[in-house]
């Protein structure tokens, strides 16, 4: 079913309460810029206990499709400048131009949405994903508390750590630990997935 569908059940008054609240987490299902749980909290806090009030379910709902209208309008435009880089020969897009295909962040809060992520993962997960003989992992979980205790700031210096870690995740990925060590690809994995939120949580506004 499209989002959309899920959309309108969540809508429907003559639907129970609990089916709406599941509609809405299909709709997560299909639009979770930040993750499915962290996109679920971060409704909540945007709009309230949703799974118990129907006024902020409908908000929660809101506040999702605004982003998702403006990351399809935003790939609206890069299928535009895409089709206008192949008429001038250009076969690939430039190393480092922005795709929304691919950049995961929530649009139209991107910096507030990914501190909210930063904090969900540092409550829920982080510990279990930090082993004390990784050295990339300690640094990356002393950037997330710089990150959580500064409101979203990073020092050049912490910059620089965080900059490493990515670096020295990504080589790992890339490096044939998926048919390895697959447990270990996943928590390489998911240390990378915090390292990018705080990236935007600590970068200016995409433009």
């Amino acid at each position: 079913m499209s989002f959309g569908n899920f959309a309108r059940k969540v809508r429907d008054p003559g639907l129970p309460l609990g089916r709406r609240v599941s509609a809405l987490r299909s709709c997560v299902q299909l639009y979770r810029p930040i993750g499915f749980e962290a996109t679920l909290s971060f409704l909540e806090a945007e709009a309230g206990p949703f799974n118990t009030d129907e006024d902020a379910l409908l908000r929660a709902l809101a506040v999702l499709e605004a982003s998702r209208a403006a990351w399809n309008v935003e790939k609206q435009a890069y299928a535009a400048d895409r089709r206008q880089a192949k008429r001038r020969g250009e076969r690939r897009p430039r190393p480092g131009a922005p795709n929304p295909y691919v950049r995961k962040h929530w649009y139209g809060a991107q910096r507030e949405a990914a501190l909210h992520a930063v904090r969900f993962w540092h409550r829920q997960r982080l510990a279990a994903l930090v082993a004390e003989d990784d050295r990339s992992s300690r640094e990356l979980r002393e950037c997330v508390e710089l990150c959580l205790d500064a409101g979203g700031h990073l020092a050049p210096v912490q910059r620089r750590s965080l900059a490493r870690c990515v670096d020295e995740l990504t080589g790992r990925l890339r490096g044939g630990l998926w048919h390895d060590d697959r447990v270990e690809y996943v928590r390489v994995r998911d240390l990378l997935v915090v390292a990018r939120h705080i990236e935007v949580a600590t970068s200016p506004p995409f433009v």
